[in-house]
């Protein structure tokens, strides 16, 4: 269409009155909005397209509507002049029905501005909505916050891993190729979703918040129970202790006792005991390249787990002063996760004892988490896979 406007003389197409009287009375068309360019000047004007894709546009324009064919006796495209050079007669096609339709075509280019800005505004609503399902997962794990059995789908879910899995496949039905229908059904999906997660997140902090509340209303109790003595001064003096009263202790015997109970840890630096728990399903989902360094070659418990991260520790050169402090800190579950993670990430990570002592650092001051690290992971394998299906498609 646009090749053939390129051979409309005027920058806008109008159709005269005389003009437009003659047509509406079945005279001849109008010669000055008919072009009668050659198939090869209209190739030239169409980017060097060929023959037979410039017939099949040619043909669809026509069956659309938007031109009509005017053709000549032998059926060439050209055009007679009058005696004054002006066009008296021109045979090709003929550009009228532009003008004719063109509120009609104003209208639908406007419904498809709308159908373009609707389908972008649904998939920047998906991507924020996955953006924020991921991170309340993250926070859910990194929380350990625990949840009764929740029926998704006619499935039940116990955990999280069973909510990610819930979230990859609602993910997996996200394309390119969808349309504006399915695009609001799965962004109201995930709107849903994302609403049952944040219920779970609330419930926990309502929990949190009602239990420091019973806490500080049990001290403020107790700090109201005053001693006996300090209510009958004459109990103070001569007489024995009651039955059943607790003996103040010296601040020197309890200044002695912690410094005795901070001493019988055994370990030189603060170890972490961490609360929160990842499922050992999450971990292999995350790092499946582990699997092959289990027992048999495969990983059916963390013992398994902890073993092949041993294995893969010493494989990827991991001294075992920074393995130790790696286990001090982190434990033996979070320091096999972490080996897992440096295993599956490859030749990402130059040194792996470095790494492993970076992070052993960061969470001596509490400063690592590992529920974005799986999170990272997993992401990235869903990716990959999508991008496989797409090029297998």
């Amino acid at each position: 269409m646009h090749a053939l406007l390129s051979f409309h003389q005027e920058t806008a197409l109008t159709l005269p009155e005389a003009e437009a009287r003659e047509r509406e009375e079945g005279y001849s068309p109008a010669p000055g909005i008919v072009v009668f360019p050659s198939n090869r000047e209209l190739s030239i004007r169409a980017h060097g397209m060929a023959p037979a894709t410039l017939r099949r546009h040619l043909a669809s324009l026509v069956e659309a509507g938007l031109i009509i064919r005017r053709d000549s006796p032998n059926g060439k495209r050209f055009a007679r002049r009058g005696q004054g050079g002006e066009i008296a007669e021109a045979f090709g096609f003929d550009l009228a029905p532009l003008i004719a339709r063109a509120a009609e075509i104003e209208n639908l280019a406007e419904e498809v501005r709308i159908e373009t800005r609707t389908i972008a505004l649904l998939r920047e609503k998906i991507t924020l909505v996955r953006r924020d399902i991921v991170k309340m997962i993250e926070t859910g794990m990194e929380e350990g916050v625990r949840f009764a059995p929740l029926a998704i789908d006619g499935r039940e879910v116990r955990d999280w891993e069973g909510l990610y899995q819930r979230f990859q496949a609602l993910s997996a039905r996200y394309s390119r190729s969808l349309g504006r229908t399915e695009l609001e059904a799965l962004a109201g999906d995930l709107a849903a979703f994302a609403t049952e997660i944040q219920n779970l997140l609330e419930a926990h902090i309502k929990q949190q918040k009602k239990s420091a509340n019973e806490s500080q209303t049990e001290r403020h109790i107790q700090n109201q129970i005053t001693n006996i003595t300090d209510l009958e001064p004459s109990l103070r003096e001569g007489r024995a202790e009651p039955p059943g009263s607790i003996p103040e202790v010296p601040d020197a015997e309890r200044a002695r006792g912690a410094e005795a109970e901070g001493s019988g840890s055994g370990l030189g630096e603060r170890q972490l005991s961490s609360t929160r728990t990842y499922p050992l399903g999450m971990v292999l989902q995350a790092c499946p390249d582990i699997v092959d360094y289990g027992k048999r070659g495969e990983i059916a418990c963390w013992r398994d787990l902890i073993d092949a991260a041993a294995i893969v520790r010493s494989a990827l050169g991991v001294s075992p002063d920074a393995w130790k402090q790696a286990l001090d800190v982190l434990g033996e579950h979070d320091a096999s996760i972490v080996i897992a993670a440096i295993l599956q990430r490859g030749e990402e990570i130059k040194s792996a004892g470095g790494y492993l002592r970076v992070l052993t650092g960061k969470a001596r001051e509490g400063e690592f988490s590992l529920g974005p690290v799986l999170m990272a992971l997993l992401r990235g394998k869903a990716a990959k896979a999508a991008r496989d299906r797409k090029k297998a498609g």
